[in-house]
């Protein structure tokens, strides 16, 4: 093994090998050098760690983030068990052999005719073991283990410099104390994920990075079904295979090089009454594996799951950022999309899931795609390491290369089904919204940021910076609707028109976003961006800011608000549903369109995992809520001047559970259940600290919530002279556009709309007409 780029604390895990419990013996040793004649010439150190453990007991986070005590050779040649000394120094370091040996309690450390002893405390005798490089000083003191109130706690700087660059080979960890653990064995195919939709079943298959011409292959039954090209730069390999057989699961085994990777393909269980997904978003490193959520889900047994975003992001798994040049930042970014494989591979390879890239997928802040322009970067942010800050994301557009942006698509969104318009976007970047049909619910994938105006660019007055406005006497509800501003782009808006009129094989409906069409958050008065959101105080378990203000964060799809509007009206055309993440604040709202309560209503998930603890305390109380719901529910303005009814929210706040640090900013999970005989739709949040192998698990106060998912909200009703059933679609005299186009569960006589008028009403052969008159009761 050789570490060629000199930094803080670079070192590799060993996955199937560690220190058991307990009395014994171990010695590990390894054979090191300079990699290089000019290097070992400042400060560093070479060598082990042992006795790792991280926060959350589980060997990914040890392995990521784990603390152990350090011993090996600095570059002034000096040996060390968990601090520096003053030992004899080592003449030779281009080809040193290293061994430790540990005994109850004592160790030893032997390199180039020295030796260096000292005695450890028991609860550094056990863990992971890693081989280090580390461009610094070597440790003072041994680790101490804290509540990972911040990633990496404890841990040596990261920073690059130095010039330790090092060679490593044969390692070897022997003893009584040493254990194999062989299932913890990770690669070559590393996990995959898949989808089926109308008999096109999907794959794509997540292999470590490689070199070779040998193409993976897809096994069923014992028959060689496909086989496909492992794309170089994205390391993935993707099948498709129409005509699929739906009505039964199939085992399956990915194979390449001998390597074999199994998992099942589900039956399309459209026979079932209820449908369960499973909706997750922001996966930040706090808490990583998150295997709780994991193990949450297993239990629920969802039949898809939805990420909705930021399944990276760019500070995971540590190191900073590397923009280029492209086949270095490739790495770095499969790194940290690997540790999403490495926490949810074991439920994707057996369930089906969608992926949808959002803007610290491809290393934003925020991002208004644009039409995949590429973004004004300025000269001093164009390659290397930089402050996101300096990056001219406001233009619009992407800051990375477009061919770096093709791979974070192909990775995490080339198994989902075909698009429905396949041109790609400027600079070649490709589109993957279009329509999934899973159980009888048909989804509508759209990506709410690919054609997104940059609001910069529309709104000079307001002067926006990331996103908000920095001038004090602007306001997004009087001036911020202006013309020509797109979310969705004309392309994604005639698909969803499509969609929404597309019953075949549906019997409900749901739209899969990054982010919700409201802005759902409040800060401090004095606040001008959420800079600061990280450092505003958590309120203590029921408490209440006080005098806190709407704010106009234009990353949220509260803006433009005509599109925005345009997109809730054709989704409510089918009773919609909307299922979306990004914000961090779990929620569940009604949308108002023309008035409220006349839109969708939508979940926006907890953060799995977030450092951006945003947060509802509006300055009024919300009205028409229910008796004894808490002020910040029911129907309020957002600060775009939108209307939105809050149903549940889940604020941050000083809940007493460790670590504190993670949930103190209220992350976890979404469900959504599609209860299709009933037409109801239930959404749940749950905590992540939740354990639902446990009598009495609760979710989130205010949930589960369960709404209707039939036409009953409008203000008018037809009286049809008879009963019309199966797909019914409503049309107003003079229009093109349906205003309902639903499947029913039963005959109905009587249609609930929002605007009086004559309309004609379709059910299969029959056409009527019919008069709004305003409702009763």
């Amino acid at each position: 093994m050789e570490c060629h780029v000199s930094g803080g604390d670079r070192n590799v895990f060993w996955l199937t090998r560690e220190i058991a419990p307990g009395p014994g013996t171990f010695t590990m040793s390894v054979r090191l050098g300079k990699l290089a004649s000019d290097t070992w010439r400042r400060d560093g150190w070479a060598g082990f760690r042992f006795g790792m453990r991280g926060h959350f007991g589980d060997y990914r986070d040890t392995a990521l983030r784990g603390l152990g005590v350090e011993a090996g050779v600095t570059s002034q040649g000096q040996l060390f068990i968990g601090t520096a000394g003053n030992s004899a120094k080592i003449a030779w370091l281009d080809d040193l052999t290293l061994t430790l040996t540990v005994e109850n309690g004592q160790a030893t450390l032997e390199a180039g005719g020295q030796r260096v002893f000292a005695t450890l405390p028991e609860m550094w005798l056990s863990g992971g073991v890693a081989l280090v490089a580390h461009a610094g000083a070597a440790p003072a003191a041994l680790p101490v283990m804290n509540e990972p109130s911040v990633p990496n706690s404890g841990k040596p700087a990261q920073d690059r410099g130095g010039d330790m660059r090092v060679w490593f080979s044969d390692w070897k960890l022997d003893g009584s104390k040493a254990r194999t653990v062989a299932e913890r064995a990770w690669g070559p195919i590393l996990f995959l994920q898949y989808t089926l939709s109308r008999r096109v079943m999907k794959m794509t298959v997540q292999m470590a990075p490689i070199e070779a011409a040998q193409p993976a292959e897809l096994w069923v039954k014992g028959k060689r079904v496909a086989q496909a090209a492992v794309e170089p730069m994205s390391s993935t390999a993707t099948f498709r295979i129409a005509k699929w057989d739906d009505t039964k699961d199939h085992d399956f085994e990915v194979r390449w090089r001998g390597a074999v990777y199994g998992g099942r393909v589900r039956r399309d269980p459209r026979d079932k009454a209820k449908i369960a997904a499973g909706a997750l978003t922001c996966q930040g490193e706090f808490g990583f594996p998150h295997q709780l959520i994991a193990s949450n889900l297993k239990r629920i047994d969802p039949d898809i799951l939805f990420f909705t975003g930021d399944q990276i992001y760019e500070a995971n798994g540590g190191y900073g950022i590397q923009r280029g040049p492209v086949e270095t930042a490739r790495l770095d970014y499969l790194r940290k999309w690997f540790l999403f494989g490495w926490a949810w591979g074991e439920l994707t390879r057996s369930t089906p899931c969608v992926c949808l890239p959002d803007d610290h997928d491809v290393y934003h802040g925020n991002i208004w795609g644009a039409g995949g322009r590429r973004a004004e970067t300025p000269a001093a942010a164009a390659g290397g390491q930089v402050n996101p800050q300096q990056i001219g994301q406001d233009s619009g557009g992407y800051t990375m290369p477009a061919e770096w942006v093709r791979i974070v698509e192909r990775t995490q969104s080339s198994h989902l089904p075909d698009e429905a318009d396949s041109a790609p976007v400027e600079q070649g970047i490709p589109v993957h919204f279009g329509h999934l049909l899973w159980g009888g619910v048909s989804f509508a994938l759209l990506e709410d940021r690919k054609w997104k105006s940059a609001p910069k660019t529309f709104l000079p007055e307001a002067r926006i910076l990331n996103g908000w406005p920095q001038n004090p006497q602007w306001d997004a509800a009087r001036d911020g609707d202006v013309a020509g501003a797109q979310l969705l782009g004309e392309r994604q808006e005639a698909f969803l028109k499509r969609w929404a009129g597309d019953w075949d094989g549906a019997e409900m409906k749901a739209v899969v976003s990054a982010t919700i069409f409201c802005n759902l958050a409040t800060l401090p008065k004095e606040m001008m961006s959420d800079a600061g959101t990280p450092r505003v105080p958590v309120q203590p378990a029921g408490g209440y800011a006080q005098g806190e203000k709407l704010v106009m964060d234009h990353d949220s799809n509260a803006w433009p608000q005509t599109p925005r509007n345009r997109a809730l009206r054709t989704m409510r055309s089918c009773l919609a549903v909307h299922i979306a993440g990004d914000q961090h604040l779990g929620s569940t709202v009604q949308y108002g369109i023309d008035d409220w309560n006349d839109g969708p209503f939508a979940i926006c998930t907890p953060a799995i995992s977030n450092i951006f603890p945003r947060r509802w305390f509006p300055p009024v109380e919300g009205a028409n809520r229910k008796l004894g719901q808490p002020r910040n529910l029911g129907e309020f303005r957002d600060g775009f001047g939108n209307r939105v009814t809050v149903h549940a929210v889940a604020n941050p706040a000083r809940f007493g559970v460790a670590p504190h640090a993670v949930n103190e900013r209220a992350p976890g999970f979404g469900v959504v259940e599609f209860d299709k005989a009933a037409r109801r739709v239930t959404f749940t949040s749950w905590a992540r600290w939740t354990d639902l192998s446990k009598a009495g698990a609760k979710p989130y106060p205010g949930w589960p919530l369960t709404v209707d998912a039939a036409p009953g909200g409008g203000k008018f009703e037809l009286r049809l002279t008879e009963a019309l059933s199966g797909v019914i679609e409503v049309v107003r005299e003079g229009s093109a556009e349906p205003v309902l186009c639903w499947r029913t569960v039963g005959p109905v006589d009587r249609i609930a709309v929002w605007s009086g008028g004559d309309y004609i009403v379709k059910a299969g052969k029959k056409t009527l007409r019919a008069t709004a008159a305003p409702r009763v009761g």
